[in-house]
């Protein structure tokens, strides 16, 4: 078989390799709706045939999809379109009125009237904090932090990490270092200790994942994650909270929502 032309597609680049140029081709019917969610894709063989190819070329181009995340196998029938529905994250959600109920917090909360099935495991650990959180934090070298470490589920699915880190200096002793969901919520513990957090800093970096976040995720290769770093202060100015939360890109829309000030003028 002559691999140089894929039959049925537009000339590419000759520097691109033909099971690349087959992965665009498929990944174009995903984007545009043609291979919808669920939806088998053709066999290789059919695929070999349709391109002029050989059948580990396809393999090429459905391994490159799957690691994207957009396809998943199901032997023997063969590759399906990934069925994926997105978590909304809204960063501004922190600050709203805590849920009643003692076993969920605010996520939780949201994603369940979604009509989702949120859980999620917590622990606790006292750590060297990593240089950027302890910059954040002002710490001193050598300073420790507690750190609350959260998986977040949905539907059975690991979606997103959430570690929270604060001062141990300031937390220590309170229930923030017990590893268990606290119903009145972390800021109302620092308000308690007379550190209450009224405004924060959120930073968003995208980056590749680390070996150690995709398997607290169990990602595939080439799936890229959003990291959201909030920094929370309060009126006086100290940095009483660092909050990182890994979102992976193919599970998760980040909403902000904004507000004009009433006397903007405009």
């Amino acid at each position: 078989m002559s691999e140089a032309r894929l039959v049925g597609m537009p000339p590419r680049s000759s520097a691109q390799a033909v099971y690349a140029q087959i992965a665009d081709d498929l990944r174009s019917q995903i984007d545009d709706g043609r291979l919808a969610p669920g939806e088998q894709l053709p066999t290789e063989q059919a695929l070999s045939d349709k391109f002029d190819v050989t059948r580990t070329t396809v393999r090429q181009a459905l391994t490159l999809l799957k690691n994207e995340g957009l396809v998943v196998p199901s032997r023997p029938r063969g590759y399906f379109v990934r069925k994926v529905q997105r978590s909304i994250f809204r960063p501004q959600a922190e600050f709203r009125p805590r849920p009643s109920s003692p076993e969920m917090d605010q996520w939780m909360e949201e994603q369940a009237q979604e009509g989702r099935v949120p859980s999620q495991t917590i622990t606790v650990e006292i750590v060297t904090p990593p240089p950027v959180v302890a910059s954040r934090l002002k710490l001193q070298e050598g300073e420790l932090a507690v750190v609350r470490r959260r998986v977040r589920y949905l539907d059975g699915e690991p979606f997103n990490l959430n570690d929270s880190y604060f001062p141990l200096g300031l937390v220590n002793n309170s229930e923030i270092v017990t590893p268990h969901d606290i119903q009145r919520g972390a800021n109302e513990v620092l308000s308690e200790l007379g550190a209450r957090q009224v405004r924060a800093i959120d930073e968003i970096e995208v980056r590749m994942p680390s070996p150690v976040e995709s398997d607290r995720l169990e990602l595939g290769p080439g799936v890229p994650v959003a990291v959201l770093r909030s920094t929370g202060y309060t009126k006086d100015g100290q940095p009483v909270r660092s909050v990182v939360t890994i979102l992976p890109g193919t599970r998760h829309v980040i909403m902000f929502e904004r507000d004009r000030p009433v006397d903007s003028g405009r």
